[in-house]
């Protein structure tokens, strides 16, 4: 095991074992068993899990099929298998992703969610389970446009965008002076691409990397030039501390026995270091 991955784990565990204090050391007030999901969970039978089905290769549906697949699915029949449960997909959407874990739709949502400190103040977010990064991607045919991040930054370029995502935040933030296309789930800001309706977007290098395989017409532009650093985290409702608390030992341990090492190369999820 190299240092950073020893440290990263150990970060983990620290993390898991600090939600007994608060920042100033004195004990936190204890959650009674009974209003935790954690407990709920195990009485239903059934862990309901919040899912786009968008995200290749984290949540998607085989053309001409209903059932979901991916990284994100075998993870979430692994976590109900952990707690000797049936495992429900919840279809959601990623504008309505938060709001669907605030009413109470689902338990924890699993979709290659990336942390942010917005969604930090309205949703509990786990300890990360891999570390992401944005990269551009357009038509093969336009890449040579393109040759600095700068040249996307321009207004006479039109970028796709999906609603609700931390890529529409990411290109108004960091990209304002390009054209944004937006579209609504089940849309796509990559489908802008592939119809020529967008001259780029922003994914992850998980999606990009995906999105090159399954379609000949697209490609990842500066993939080592990956800006940002995603920490991919599950979301939890915010006030449950006993449920994430679960979560985030389910992670940390998984982690050290290798799963996600293993997960990752199923799917060919490739993620920064």
């Amino acid at each position: 095991m190299t240092q950073n991955r020893r440290t990263v784990l150990l970060s983990a565990a620290i993390g898991i074992l600090g939600f007994a204090t608060t920042l100033s050391g004195t004990p936190a007030i204890a959650q009674d068993a009974g209003t935790s999901l954690l407990n709920e969970i195990q009485e239903r039978g059934v862990l309901r899990v919040g899912t786009t089905g968008d995200y290749y290769p984290m949540t998607f549906r085989e053309v001409g099929k209903d059932e979901f697949v991916g990284h994100q699915i075998d993870a979430a029949r692994e976590m109900a298998k952990d707690l000797g449960v049936e495992v429900e997909f919840v279809t959601t959407e990623w504008k309505t992703m938060i709001t669907g874990i605030q009413a109470g739709r689902y338990d924890i949502a699993m979709s290659g969610t990336s942390m942010s400190l917005s969604r930090a103040k309205v949703v509990g977010m786990s300890n990360p389970w891999g570390i992401n990064g944005f990269v551009p991607i357009v038509l093969k045919q336009n890449a040579e446009r393109f040759a600095t991040w700068d040249d996307l930054n321009s207004a006479d370029v039109i970028a796709g965008v999906t609603l609700g995502t931390t890529m529409e935040d990411y290109i108004r933030a960091e990209l304002p002076n390009a054209q944004v296309r937006s579209v609504e789930s089940p849309g796509n800001g990559w489908q802008e691409v592939l119809a020529g309706r967008s001259d780029y977007t922003v994914t992850t290098l998980v999606e990009a990397s995906g999105l090159q395989e399954r379609y000949d017409q697209i490609q990842m532009i500066f993939p080592d030039q990956a800006r940002s650093t995603l920490p991919m985290a599950f979301l939890t409702p915010i006030e449950d501390q006993m449920w994430l608390n679960y979560v985030n030992s389910w992670i940390f341990l998984k982690q050290s026995t290798g799963y996600f090492d293993q997960l990752n190369e199923t799917w060919g999820v490739v993620l920064k270091e």
